[in-house]
């Protein structure tokens, strides 16, 4: 498995991430967590170091300001925080879709960690689901992940998946995502997430309902070119002629999958709309952008630059649209 991944589980046809370890349909959550390499819990201790120059007898010393992360299966640090860091453990991510799963109709999808157990997330269906011009169908999907290191806030996404590409996208309205963020300074309480989560899950139908005007809303060979040069112009931060070459490349990549190339690009809700616009980007950001591998493009498709990319896209088709 690629560099970084520790486990994945999924079920269904293989993720997009084209990563992991298939279940079969209706398992346990108790399955699910050893299958996705969840069955560990993030153990602490204190921070111990040796001053140097005192010779092989020189004393011990503790920082008590800090506590090192670990796992408590391999013994394997995972990170240095502050005392008042709140973890979130492996199995409390899978505990949290237990009674959306046993009563609300939700279905796991795929779960598992990644950097050694530094990040670990899971993946639900939420039985909601549209169809556009054409067939085009998008499904609605709830993502929690967190991570021991201080890199990710327990962050709770009501994310779409176009059926047809496997193309994902958070689910935004006036701007910005709907995510629940929680920090490590504070406790993670599930119950309360849910209860936010509740209000951003019931916004699908306004989001759907701003996709299909995206669908509807056809565009000109010099709005599209404009589109692409506003959005991927962020892909490569340097202004170095390597950094130049990067955008050059996205924006040559996302166009070729707007004009036929990407996934459900000749359907009608795609072909020569902001709808196609937008999917051309996050095929590009979820499929084709360069990554030292597959788990470092996921990665940034959720949680990184890439999520950041296809939300820039998201606000620029809209903008089109208005």
């Amino acid at each position: 498995m690629a560099h970084g991944v520790h486990q994945m589980a999924y079920i269904g046809e293989t993720p997009w991430h084209g990563l992991g370890n298939r279940l079969s349909p209706n398992q346990s959550l108790e399955i699910w967590q050893r299958e996705a390499g969840m069955d560990w819990r993030i153990e602490s201790s204190a921070v111990h170091f040796k001053s140097t120059g005192s010779g092989l007898l020189a004393p011990i010393h503790t920082f008590p300001d800090q506590k090192v992360l670990y796992r408590s299966d391999t013994q394997e640090p995972l990170s240095v925080v502050s005392q008042r860091y709140q973890v979130v453990q492996p199995n409390e991510v899978l505990e949290f879709y237990r009674d959306l799963t046993e009563v609300s109709g939700y279905e796991l999808e795929t779960a598992g960690v990644l950097k050694g157990g530094r990040k670990f997330w899971a993946l639900a269906r939420t039985g909601q689901s549209v169809a556009l011009k054409g067939g085009d169908h998008v499904g609605g999907y709830l993502l929690l992940a967190t991570s021991c290191d201080g890199t990710l806030a327990t962050t709770a996404t009501p994310t779409t998946v176009r059926v047809v590409c496997n193309n994902t996208l958070a689910l935004s309205l006036n701007g910005s995502t709907t995510a629940i963020k929680v920090p490590h300074s504070t406790s993670f309480n599930p119950d309360l997430v849910k209860k936010q989560l509740g209000i951003a899950v019931s916004r699908w139908e306004q989001f759907m309902y701003e996709m299909r005007i995206l669908s509807e809303r056809k565009v000109s060979r010099k709005e599209a070119d404009a589109f692409f040069n506003q959005v991927l112009s962020v892909a490569g931060t340097s202004a170095s002629p390597q950094g130049q070459h990067n955008n050059r490349h996205a924006i040559a990549k996302a166009n070729s999958l707007f004009e036929g190339k990407g996934k459900g690009s000749d359907l009608i809700s795609a072909k020569g709309t902001a709808w196609g616009l937008l999917n051309a980007v996050t095929e590009f950001v979820d499929h084709k952008k360069r990554a030292r591998s597959a788990d470092y493009r996921m990665d940034s498709a959720w949680f990184g630059q890439g999520a950041a990319l296809k939300q820039r896209a998201l606000h620029s088709a809209l903008s089109l649209a208005a």
